[in-house]
């Protein structure tokens, strides 16, 4: 195989990966808390002395967008959404993750936790009580809750130090291989959550120039296949 054929097998490959990327983003356009995803394109250059270097693109990272989803008001008393670039913290069984999604509710034994069932956690990193006899829930824009007017804690706001350390493991949650740190430059609005902020008419698009593309380098492959088949053949008759 020639370096054009392997430059554009490597494109092909990238651009695959891009597809379920955006087919994914489509398919989550109205999921709560969700952020776009996107791949970063690379070059990737293999040279040695005394032969010819071959250059082939890679689409290894995932860019996750920060854009501010829209808010929408549900008169939810733990329906939470967050404007700026800050997330809740909650517990899994696999550790703490990161999710912008701000649907949540009181279990049976008063944890404040996730559609999932995952514990939500405060600014200590500790589950988030509500009293079951409380008759009135704030939650104030500092993430402060409140219980018939009496102050009981604050909700936690993080972020990670490094962004390109957030791994996507869920639709709406977030790894992040690094360190986290309190953030403050977030407010929460309680009865809103926060939609998703697909563009769904950019991706519908994308989608479709990444079809044409790989139509376009399906067909050098295949034209390409067909010289290299045609002069094998007439090495065989000569």
């Amino acid at each position: 195989m020639d370096t054009g054929s392997y430059t554009t097998l490597s494109r092909q490959t990238g651009l695959m990966r891009e597809m379920r990327v955006v087919a994914n983003n489509i398919a989550n356009s109205a999921t709560t808390g969700f952020r776009q995803e996107g791949l970063i394109f690379s070059e990737y250059v293999r040279s040695s002395p005394g032969s010819e270097s071959i250059s082939m693109s890679r689409a290894n990272i995932r860019n996750t967008s920060s854009e501010q989803g829209a808010l929408t008001e549900t008169g939810g008393t733990f329906d939470l959404a967050i404007e700026g670039d800050s997330y809740f913290m909650v517990e899994t069984p696999q550790g703490q993750r990161l999710t912008r999604s701000g649907a949540f509710s009181p279990n049976a034994a008063g944890d404040l936790v996730t559609m999932d069932g995952h514990r939500v956690l405060d600014a200590g990193r500790a589950p988030v009580f509500i009293p079951s006899d409380a008759k009135s829930i704030k939650f104030g824009q500092d993430g402060t809750l409140s219980a018939d007017g009496r102050p009981l804690g604050q909700i936690g706001l993080f972020k990670p130090v490094e962004t390109h350390t957030m791994v996507r493991e869920d639709g709406v949650m977030f790894r992040v291989d690094g360190e986290i740190e309190d953030s403050f430059d977030g407010r929460v609005h309680q009865g809103f959550i926060e939609g998703s902020n697909v563009n769904a008419i950019g991706q519908i698009t994308r989608m479709i120039e990444i079809q044409r593309a790989y139509e376009m380098g399906q067909s050098f492959l295949e034209t390409e296949d067909e010289r290299v088949r045609s002069a094998i053949n007439n090495l065989m008759k000569s």
